[in-house]
């Protein structure tokens, strides 16, 4: 723990979706109880919760993550427009290091405008492949032999091309904002810390660089009391869907349907999305608006979830097995990796129905194993505390200092992090 000397200042950017806000959020609250201060941009959604941690609340722009037709603002259409009023918030807070979401540029941005440290918060698994793994979120499990490694290595081409496309157009917003452009394919990202919150069990095996630090999931939620599931001494089953997919709540109602006979309690949340129709809850099932994770994760014996990385993540420094059914983005990604390091039955979403989710459960319920190594992960997760480990790698970063190189602006004078 820093002494009275050492309090620093952290700038931190998150997307505002939880998946991404959560992670910061934990990170945030644990600098602020180490005694430094901090200010975090996100969206206005979660204002009371910043300011009741007693963190400075900064606005951020809000924007998809994905183009919609009502808003077809681009990625770094997006950067280019939020990063000035980033850059003055920053400015004025002046902080010795900022952190920003991979999904969050601006923050990054304006950090190495000013000549700040500046640290990224990956908070699933990195989604960088190497040479003969399957591409990021195609949802494809490591190969286990050569030949297999060698059915990918067609892909690389593509994968490479892909990335030098993106570097093109992030050294475009780079110039346009006044910064030199990068030559790393992967830019967006810091090269001094880049801290993955994850489980390392969920990596596949790598040498990873000294700039690339794994502490654990990093988990946070809003504060909330006790839900009671269904009476009974039956297995509890935790219907955890996602809180930005899925808004039919296709999940929720093919589970509930799907395992009203079956010798369970089912508790199922709709995370505050309201149903479009009417759904019929069995005897066995309680459906709620909200709960807590935190608190009703270590009660069950099987959580249910589309496969976003903070609840699978939760689930399994709960000791939770997971069934995942996963439905976007990099929800295929995380399923592959329940499935790979044995802790989870997937099952693909197109052939999601009352009688596969039924077998999945079933599956999931009756192996040994899937319980033994969630215990295993939620072991690990208790002799390994990831926000404290997060906030001492950055509290590292701040005592050192910045250097000119490529990618700052050569005439503006670069400073190093020092106590406010």
């Amino acid at each position: 723990m820093p002494g009275p000397g050492d309090r620093r200042r952290f700038f931190l950017g998150a997307f505002g979706d939880p998946g991404h806000a959560f992670p910061m959020l934990a990170l945030a609250s644990r600098l602020a109880q180490r005694g430094h201060a901090v200010a975090l941009e996100t969206w206005e959604r979660w204002r009371t919760d910043v300011e009741a941690l007693g963190i400075e609340f900064v606005p951020a722009a809000e924007y998809p993550l994905f183009p919609t037709r009502d808003r077809a603002l681009k990625p770094f259409e997006a950067v280019v427009r939020s990063t000035p009023r980033t850059h003055r918030e920053l400015a004025a807070f002046a902080p010795d290091v900022v952190v920003h979401d991979i999904l969050t540029l601006a923050p990054a941005i304006a950090g190495e405008l000013e000549g700040v440290p500046v640290a990224t918060l990956i908070p699933h698994v990195h989604p960088f492949a190497e040479r003969g793994w399957p591409p990021y979120a195609l949802g494809a499990r490591l190969p286990r032999t050569r030949l297999g490694a060698l059915m990918w290595k067609p892909t690389q081409p593509l994968i490479t091309w892909a990335l030098a496309q993106g570097r093109a157009e992030l050294n475009e917003t780079r110039t346009e904002l006044g910064l030199a452009p990068t030559h790393r394919l992967h830019g967006g990202l810091s090269d001094r810390l880049c801290i993955v919150g994850t489980f390392p069990q969920l990596e596949y095996p790598r040498t990873w660089p000294a700039e690339i630090q794994l502490v654990g999931p990093l988990v946070w939620e809003p504060p909330y009391g006790n839900v009671d599931p269904p009476p009974g001494d039956q297995p509890l089953v935790l219907i955890a869907p996602s809180t930005a997919q899925d808004p039919d709540h296709r999940l929720l109602r093919t589970a509930v349907v799907g395992l009203a006979r079956e010798p369970v309690r089912v508790l199922a949340a709709t995370n505050r999305k309201p149903l479009t129709e009417p759904l019929r809850v069995p005897p066995n099932a309680r459906l709620v608006p909200w709960l807590s994770y935190g608190r009703t994760m270590p009660r069950c014996r099987l959580v249910i979830t589309h496969a976003g990385h903070g609840t699978m993540a939760r689930a399994l420094a709960s000791g939770c097995p997971v069934v995942t059914v996963p439905h976007s983005g990099d929800m295929a990604e995380n399923a592959a990796r329940a499935d790979w390091a044995g802790v989870g039955v997937r099952l693909p979403w197109r052939l999601l129905s009352p009688l596969t989710l039924r077998l999945a459960v079933r599956r999931a319920l009756d192996d040994a194993t899937l319980m033994e190594r969630a215990s295993e992960l939620a072991e690990w997760a208790a002799s390994n505390d990831a926000a404290t480990r997060a906030a001492e790698l950055v509290e590292g970063l701040a005592l050192t200092p910045v250097t000119a190189g490529a990618g700052t602006r050569a005439s503006r004078p670069v400073r190093a992090g020092v106590s406010k």
